[in-house]
């Protein structure tokens, strides 16, 4: 799993799951505040997604 964090304290996380990856962002609290809907096949395509629903950050 690839992690950042973001100025607002939220922290995007980058991961995969059956051979597909997905994102999700948790508030300063943990709690999830946001997933994407579906899974990609390339982990650029993911990180691509996120950036597009707010994501800021590099996930390393």
């Amino acid at each position: 799993m690839a992690t950042c964090k973001a100025s607002n304290g939220d922290t995007w996380e980058i991961y995969q799951t059956n051979g597909q990856w997905h994102w999700r962002r948790r508030a300063p609290n943990g709690n999830i505040v946001g997933a994407s809907t579906e899974g990609y096949h390339n982990r650029s395509d993911c990180i691509a997604n996120a950036r597009r629903n707010g994501m800021t950050c590099d996930p390393v």
